[in-house]
């Protein structure tokens, strides 16, 4: 999935730099949309909160009430663009849910993941019969979920971890992640298997985080949470929140480096990876112990 910068983030980045155009010319929702003759002012809202795609002769009609510079408009209109993609994106994430596209578009266009996970594996680590157990205990409560489709959505999310070009991933893990409960005994050693061979990646960092790890003040984490950042350094970083029916979308400064902060104290209180491997290997059994690594714990990627 080599695919360019996401259009949910470029939609969230963009929608900043309007409000702040507007906001310098001391320009109300209502004195913009009177000079475009905008029947309301919920179209420019929802363009400057990065909730709709963006019409790009809106957005010339925009730049030109703001009297932008040429040089900043020529790098407004590229961000326009990627912003109002939805062909290509479409086609590479193909049947997707609302959920899982959101997750896909974000993965896909990240320079960095951390994901943390309190019971489960995360869905980009997950094996096909494993992923199918979750799907299926999920659809339990979401009646409309198409397991099926579901699996294969998962499964395409993946391929961003096996491209050219991946980005830093790290999943800090509560150690519950490493209990099979009630998965079937062939399942679970499937995936633990798998999320061995997926450690020895480069790009690929798994931390587990012990019954009595004590992050810092003792701060646990509420509810799974996967944070984003992107090769444009411009591109607001994101954090989705998981919740049991719908997922939760940050962008704000102040939200984003209180997750930050909060990845920091959970990365000083996990497992080390050589650790973490250790772990999975011993849970399999002294047969399938991993041979022997370079220390990686300098690999935590930086959240800020």
């Amino acid at each position: 999935m080599p695919l360019s910068a996401s259009p949910v983030v470029r939609r969230v980045r963009l929608g900043a730099e309007l409000r702040r155009l507007r906001h310098r010319e001391s320009l109300t929702l209502e004195q913009v949309c009177a000079r475009l003759g905008w029947a309301s002012t919920s179209k420019l809202s929802r363009i400057e909160l990065g909730q709709s795609r963006p019409d790009l002769a809106d957005v010339l009609d925009l730049l030109d009430v703001y009297e932008v510079p040429p040089e900043q408009r020529t790098e407004l209109i590229v961000i326009a663009r990627d912003a109002a993609t939805g062909r290509g994106w479409s086609k590479a994430l193909g049947e997707m849910g609302e959920r899982q596209r959101a997750y896909a578009e974000l993965e896909a266009g990240a320079a960095r993941i951390v994901e943390y996970q309190p019971v489960v594996v995360p869905g980009l680590l997950q094996t096909p019969a494993y992923a199918r157990l979750r799907v299926t205990a999920g659809a339990l409560l979401c009646d409309d979920v198409d397991v099926e489709t579901d699996v294969r959505a998962r499964a395409l999310r993946q391929e961003v971890l096996h491209r050219p070009d991946p980005p830093q991933y790290t999943a800090l893990l509560d150690e519950r992640v490493c209990d099979p409960g009630g998965t079937p005994a062939d399942v679970w050693r499937d995936q633990v298997r798998h999320l061995l061979a997926l450690a020895e990646r480069p790009h690929v960092t798994l931390r587990l985080l012990s019954r009595d790890a004590a992050p810092h003040g003792g701060v646990h984490p509420l509810a799974a949470f996967a944070y984003y950042a992107h090769p444009d350094p411009a591109d607001p970083r994101t954090v989705l929140v998981e919740t049991l029916t719908a997922d939760l979308r940050l962008v704000a400064e102040a939200d984003i480096a209180r997750y930050e902060r909060l990845i920091d104290w959970l990365s000083a209180a996990a497992l080390s990876a050589e650790e973490t491997v250790e772990l999975l290997g011993r849970r399999l059994g002294p047969a399938l112990v991993p041979r022997p690594r370079t220390p990686r714990d300098a690999e935590v990627p930086e959240p800020s």
